[in-house]
This record gives structure tokens, C-alpha cells and sequence, in this order.
């Protein structure tokens, strides 16, 4: 059964645990705007890109080398009707050994075609998952979004407070 929602998978030459230690490492991939943790059970981080986006993340599954899952606790984006479309949504990276390789499967469970946003999300991840954090598993170094300092929507992230 084919599923609606976002995913895409990458085999690399890397073990498991250097691809889990990639994929904590958000700041090294996703954004360098990222304030909070991003690597224990129970973590809560946001992100943000310019005025376009800002969300808020919690790590609710962390298994060493094989899963981590961040629940969308809420999001704002400036550019569509409903800008919440993210919220509660669930962001799966699954790990697991193939022909003697590390496979990565990212799901972002609720990010269907019916979206607004999902053309445009569709090609931010493809874009991060398959070439900045397969960089980074690969090389060490991704390439995130750069430091802003401005354009970030404070407002939100005041009222997002992160505890």
C-alpha cells in the first residue's frame, strides 16, 4: 500500500551511527538557526528561515542508531492560507542496514499532496534530506541554512517559548 505522505530513502557507505549523529545534528544540515536541543528524547527545538517559516519541534521516539521522530508541536509559515499546516504533524527518520549499507527512510507523516505548502516542502526536503544531510553523513559537512540574525519572527518565538 502506497502511502500519500512525504518520504524519500538514501544508501550510504556510513554506519548506522554516524548517520543517527548526522541527523541530530540539525544545525549541521537543516538551519544554524536552530535554538534548543536536538538529540534527546524529549528535546524541543525551533526552527526558523527568514520570515518564512518557524516551527516548533519535540523529539518524542529517540533509538540509538536506528530511529529518531520529532512531533511538529506547532508551525507558522508566511506564504499559505492555513499556516499551521505542519502542526501535528510526525518527522520519521528510520535506519536500518541494506546490502551491506546504512539505508535512511525520512518520513514526514502528514505531508500529503492535499497541502498547500507541499510542492514547496516536497523540494525543501528532497533537497535537505538527499543532498545537505547525505553530505553531511558522508563528509561532515552539510549545508544548512546560514545564521540570519534578522527576519526571524520573534513574536512567535516568544510566544513558543521553549522550556
Amino acid at each position: 500500500m502506497k502511502t500519500a505522505d512525504f518520504t524519500t530513502t538514501l544508501l550510504v557507505d556510513q554506519t548506522p551511527k554516524a548517520t543517527f549523529d548526522a541527523i541530530n545534528n540539525v544545525r549541521g544540515w537543516w538551519s544554524e538557526e536552530i535554538e534548543g536541543g536536538t538529540d534527546k528524547l524529549h528535546d524541543v527545538f525551533l526552527y526558523h528561515y527568514k520570515d518564512i517559516h518557524v516551527c516548533k519541534m519535540k523529539l518524542i521516539e529517540v533509538v540509538p542508531d536506528k530511529k529518531v521522530v520529532w512531533h511538529v508541536l506547532d508551525n507558522h509559515f508566511s506564504f499559505t492560507k492555513d499556516k499551521t499546516e505542519w502542526k501535528d504533524t510526525i518527522i520519521s527518520f528510520e535506519i536500518s542496514e541494506k546490502d551491506n549499507k546504512t539505508q535512511l527512510r525520512f518520513t514526514h507523516v502528514g505531508l500529503v499532496p492535499e497541502y498547500e505548502c507541499y510542492d514547496v516542502c516536497h523540494d525543501g526536503w528532497s533537497n535537505y534530506i538527499n543532498n545537505s544531510l547525505r553530505n553531511l553523513i558522508l563528509t561532515g559537512k552539510g549545508q544548512p541554512n546560514p545564521k540570519e540574525g534578522d527576519g526571524f519572527n520573534f513574536q512567535l518565538a516568544e510566544k513558543w517559548k521553549l522550556n
